[in-house]
């Protein structure tokens, strides 16, 4: 595994003001007419950041998967200070500097890229899988443990059944049942998917459990990491 030292990108924002400005800039840049690539196929990669609120310091991992076997071929973790205050739909301006740190830290391509998060379902349709994707050209999705401001019916039972999830009439992501009678997930486009073929790889990623084993294992590594840095 691979360590590395998180350097936040010059000019990056500071204040909320500057924050949304790059958000309204940015946004414009998504790319939602690409169907992405094929579950199973190829490698994916899950990211996720741990914090240590008491030292001001972040840890994110990245873990990428053989897509088809789901086995770990390579990680690797960013461990630095947070740039920038917890303020509510602008959490990809803490946690971005540090995912592209691991992400560049990888041995290997991570192939479609899946983040502890949103994507479109983001009060300014630009969450931090969208984020990440436009920065880095990767491929991305959003996979959310909760549904954030967003109304869904709940889907069905069986496993695979879905549901929109809304912003008045706008379906901006899916409310997913990954395991029959479990509470769903909550999927959304990052950049370079169609959310049709997010869905397909969210169920593909948690044949066993509610959450993808891309975002199990990003999980689990940045938590240790964390236990063990000394920044």
């Amino acid at each position: 595994m691979t360590t590395t030292t998180v350097r936040v990108p010059a000019g990056w924002p500071a204040t909320e003001e500057r924050a949304r400005a790059v958000q309204d800039e940015l946004r414009g840049r998504v790319v939602l007419d690409e169907p992405g690539p094929p579950p199973g196929s190829g490698r994916v990669t899950g990211v996720d950041v741990a914090y240590d609120d008491e030292r001001d310091v972040v840890v994110a991992a990245a873990v990428v998967l053989d897509a088809a076997t789901l086995d770990v071929v390579a990680e690797s973790t960013a461990v630095g200070q947070v740039s920038f205050p917890y303020v509510p739909g602008l959490l990809a301006f803490r946690e971005l500097p540090a995912v592209m740190a691991a992400l560049e830290a990888l041995p290997c391509a991570p192939g479609l890229v899946v983040c502890d998060g949103y994507g479109l379902a983001h009060p300014r349709r630009f969450g931090l899988a969208s984020h990440l994707g436009v920065l880095t050209g990767l491929a991305t999705i959003g996979v959310a443990k909760n549904p954030f401001t967003f109304a869904h019916e709940e889907p069905g039972a069986p496993r695979g059944s879905s549901s929109p999830l809304l912003a008045g009439e706008e379906e901006v992501g899916r409310a997913l049942r990954t395991r029959a009678g479990v509470k769903p997930v909550f999927v959304s486009v990052g950049h370079r998917v169609t959310l049709e073929t997010a869905c397909a790889h969210t169920l593909h990623l948690a044949p066993r459990f509610r959450l993808p084993e891309t975002t199990r294992h990003a999980d689990a590594l940045c938590r240790r990491a964390l236990r063990t840095t000394r920044t």
